[in-house]
């Protein structure tokens, strides 16, 4: 009697049904187009791509719907989240591989597709969901595509997951409990303006005493300093940040938004590097997001030139539309604008720079002080 083999290969990754599950449409109508083939596997590997993504994402935010995040979880969410990167870095590589199929090899098929559109794809959707854009972020033919190309119950578990909390939600809501802006005497608010006064002044005073420039160039300078200085008058002013985050122009909330800039300025400081990963990781994931939707901006304008799309939107134009407004944490580019030089940091009381540190620093200073 022979011994049982215990888990088999093809059973445990049940490939039956996986390499079984392409079903060309033009088989269907008579001699199979070559290329549909690969047409198939390449998107159902993105679904299944998107799918782990999702998965890490749920972990993700289960970290974080946490009302008191754990500092040791940390590391675990910056794993996965430096995951999904590798992750999307593949999905825009990916591409290079559906762009073997010629424009005109494309036509063989292209036709019996309609109206299936990868707009369909409630899993791509999720990702979108799940990361914060959500259907009042999105542009106008974006939405109406929501309510006329899916089906109704998918539909309808995109409205629910629309209802929950995303992960910008949860690191808007992290960022708001960021400890530091106020400690003791020390007021970050108030030192990190005074400070940029101090440097916008200093920039204005360079501009002025610059006698290689002519007045119309000085003039040119001083407005774009004017400009600047109203941008972060913006940020200075509650009631003016409302009214920006209510027209769009910001996403976080004003407290949030504050706790974004702490961790970006005081990022040497030991503890404060993770959360700056972390959001340096979400920045990632956003920007990838976009080059993937470039990318496939790009290669649909080469496959269809200016033809509609097969789920009847405008193609490449649709596209490239929802590349430039469908970011999740655009705060996190945006950032960038309030950013000082080190040296012009407000410096960190003494007490608190040596709390920002490690633990086995603080305790190797505190010996020398026995020591003396």
């Amino acid at each position: 009697m022979s011994k049982p083999l215990g888990i088999y290969y093809p059973e445990y990754l049940q490939l039956d049904k996986i390499l079984d599950a392409q079903s060309l449409e033009s088989g269907k109508q008579g001699d199979p187009a070559h290329d549909e083939m690969l047409f198939i596997i390449t998107h159902q590997t993105y679904e299944l791509w998107f799918k782990q993504i999702v998965y890490e994402l749920d972990a993700v935010i289960d970290v974080f719907d946490d009302p008191i995040i754990e500092d040791k979880k940390m590391g675990r969410v910056l794993h996965l989240l430096a995951r999904i990167k590798t992750i999307q870095r593949v999905l825009v590589q990916q591409i290079d591989i559906i762009e073997t199929i010629t424009p005109h090899d494309f036509l063989e098929f292209r036709d019996l597709l309609i109206p299936a559109s990868g707009f369909q794809s409630t899993m791509f959707k999720e990702i979108e969901i799940k990361l914060g854009i959500k259907r009042q972020h999105r542009i106008s033919a974006d939405c109406e595509f929501f309510k006329s190309r899916l089906k109704k119950e998918d539909l309808q578990s995109l409205d629910t997951l629309e209802a929950k909390e995303t992960l910008h939600d949860l690191t808007d809501r992290w960022l708001t409990e960021m400890p530091f802006l106020r400690y003791k005497d020390f007021d970050f608010w108030k030192s990190y303006q005074n400070s940029v006064d101090q440097m916008l002044d200093k920039e204005q005073a360079i501009i002025e005493a610059n006698v290689t420039l002519t007045d119309r160039e000085k003039q040119f300078q001083v407005n774009d300093l004017t400009m600047t200085r109203a941008k972060f008058e913006s940020i200075f002013d509650e009631e003016k940040y409302a009214q920006l985050r209510l027209e769009g122009q910001f996403r976080f909330s004003h407290q949030g938004f504050l706790g974004a800039l702490f961790v970006n300025l005081y990022r040497d400081e030991p503890m404060i590097y993770t959360g700056f990963r972390f959001l340096t990781l979400l920045t990632e994931i956003d920007e990838l997001l976009t080059n993937w939707r470039q990318r496939h901006a790009v290669m649909v304008q080469r496959m269809l030139g200016t033809k509609l799309g097969t789920g009847g939107s405008s193609g490449h134009d649709y596209l490239t539309a929802t590349t430039q407004n469908n970011r999740a944490f655009p705060d996190l580019f945006n950032i960038a604008t309030f950013l000082i030089p080190r040296n012009e940091l407000p410096k960190l009381p003494d007490e608190l720079a040596r709390a920002l540190g490690y633990f086995f620093r603080g305790e190797k200073d505190r010996l020398k002080e026995l020591e003396l």
